[in-house]
């Protein structure tokens, strides 16, 4: 009960509607204290019909947080004060323009000291929306690059897992430590499938004792 009242909080005060207590469940359950924020962003924004403008902003300020070091700085660095913060965001904001539940949102993370879990929380509101899309994300981990033909391959293997109304969006890292293989995380799904692994395996198999 207490957790659902602060979050209630949360919303009204990422919110500029005075319905900001109505809140609009997202599509997709996000976790952690970055889910909770994007969570209450999702619901303030489905109030204003802001959800892609609210989008566009967070993979652009994203994209200038992993570019810029100054931008990174002025987020991370825990010597400046949060009300020196929040007012630095503020007035990025509205040179910006960004949306008001963006701008609304890097000043509560201010105040709050949680601008470090601004990257998760945009990730976790990416998650929110290509559920809103009917996408559904799905990681691959890969010793070596897929090429297009291994891409496609897979792409047709995991819609066996998808719903009629929904599509796949994939995205792959290579980590050369997997050996070979692959680990495939898809939804709340999570198939590990690495050489790595079967090794790790077979080893603890040996070594345990009789």
């Amino acid at each position: 009960m207490a957790a659902s009242g602060k979050f209630t909080v949360l919303v009204r005060q990422l919110s500029t509607s005075s319905a900001a207590a109505q809140l609009v469940k997202p599509p997709v359950q996000v976790f952690g204290l970055e889910g909770r924020y994007a969570c209450a962003l999702y619901s303030a924004a489905s109030k204003t019909k802001a959800l892609d403008a609210v989008e566009k902003d967070l993979k652009g300020l994203q994209s200038q947080m992993r570019s810029d070091p100054k931008m990174r700085d002025l987020l991370r660095d825990p010597t400046t004060k949060r009300n020196v913060k929040a007012a630095a965001l503020k007035d990025v904001a509205a040179k910006v323009k960004y949306n008001a539940a963006t701008g609304n949102l890097l000043t509560l993370l201010a105040e709050n000291g949680r601008l470090g879990r601004l990257d998760g929380i945009i990730n976790a509101f990416s998650l929110i929306m290509a559920a809103e899309r009917g996408e559904v994300v799905c990681e691959v981990k890969t010793a070596k690059p897929l090429d297009d033909g291994q891409r496609k391959q897979l792409e047709n293997a995991l819609k066996a897992f998808l719903k009629p109304n929904q599509t796949i969006r994939l995205t792959s890292q290579v980590d050369s430590a997997l050996i070979g293989g692959m680990v495939v995380s898809i939804g709340d799904k999570y198939v590990d499938m690495s050489v790595a692994s079967k090794i790790k395996k077979y080893t603890d198999i040996i070594t345990s004792p009789v």
